[in-house]
C-alpha cells in the first residue's frame, strides 16, 4: 500500500511540485490549500506524512501544527518553507514539526527526507513486544503511547522517536552524531540546534524540573545519557 502525504500549501505551483516529488517516490498525495482545509481533513482522515508550508492565506502553518498536536494527532510534519531564517527552522520544531526544508530543494533530497522521516515513525511500533518498561517510564508500542508512572507523556513523532531510544538504551551515552542519525535519519547533516530543541522540549515533559534534570543528562562534550 502506497504511503499517504497531505500537502499543505496554497501555491499551486509549489503543489504540483511537490505532488510529482512524493509521485516519484510511489506515494498518494491530498492536497490542502488552507490551514482549516488541512486540519478538516485530518479530522476524518489519516496520512503517513504532512508537507506543510509556513505562510498559508487563514493562517500560518505553525499555527496548524500546534492545533493538531493539541488534538494528540501525532501524524509526522515536514516543514517545507521559503524562509530559511534560524529562528522559523527552531520555533516549527519546538511547536511539534518532525523536520525542516527550505525552498528552493532538490527534490531527491526531500523524497529521502520524507521515506526516512515515515521509516523511523513506524519503526516505534513494529516488531517489538506490547510494552517496553524502563524505571517510571513505560511505552505501549500497538496505542504509541508513553508514559511516567500512570501520567501520559503527550509527544510528538520526534520527541517520541527520541524517547524511545532513551528508554531501550538507558545508562548507554549518546553523542549528537548517534541521536541525529537515530531519531532524524542518515544521510543528513547533524543540526546541533534541533537536537537540543528536542533535548529541552524532551526534558520539559518527564523531568519535574528541566533547568535540573535526572533522567536526561548531559555528558559533558560527549552528548546524553538518560537515566530511568
Amino acid at each position: 500500500m502506497a504511503d499517504k502525504i497531505l500537502i499543505v500549501d496554497d501555491d499551486p505551483a509549489i503543489c504540483k511540485l511537490l505532488e510529482k516529488v512524493m509521485h516519484s517516490n510511489g506515494m498518494e498525495t491530498t492536497v490542502a490549500d488552507s490551514g482549516t482545509m488541512a486540519l478538516r481533513l485530518l479530522a476524518s482522515c489519516s496520512y503517513d506524512l504532512i508537507l506543510m508550508d509556513v505562510s498559508l492565506g487563514d493562517m500560518e502553518g505553525f499555527e496548524v501544527i500546534k492545533n493538531l498536536r493539541g488534538q494528540g494527532i501525532k501524524t509526522p510534519v515536514m516543514i517545507v518553507s521559503g524562509r530559511n531564517e534560524d529562528y522559523d527552522s527552531l520555533y516549527g520544531l519546538s511547536v511539534g514539526a518532525d523536520d525542516y526544508i527550505t525552498k528552493p530543494f532538490r527534490p531527491v533530497v526531500l523524497g529521502a527526507k520524507v521515506k526516512a522521516l515515515i521509516r523511523r515513525n513506524r519503526d516505534l511500533v513494529l516488531d517489538k513486544p506490547d510494552v517496553l518498561k524502563c524505571g517510571p517510564f513505560s511505552y505501549q508500542y500497538t496505542a504509541m503511547r508513553f508514559y511516567k508512572g500512570e501520567e501520559e507523556l503527550l509527544l510528538s513523532t520526534r520527541e517520541a522517536a527520541l524517547m524511545l531510544l532513551f528508554l531501550q538504551h538507558p545508562g548507554q551515552v549518546y553523542t549528537k552524531e548517534m541521536i541525529y542519525e537515530q531519531v532524524w535519519g542518515t544521510g543528513i547533516a547533524v543540526d546541533d540546534n534541533a537536537i537540543m530543541v528536542y533535548i529541552n522540549r524532551l526534558r520539559g515533559k518527564i523531568e519535574d524540573d528541566r533547568q535540573k534534570p535526572v533522567h536526561i543528562i548531559t555528558v559533558r562534550g560527549l552528548g546524553y545519557r538518560f537515566v530511568p
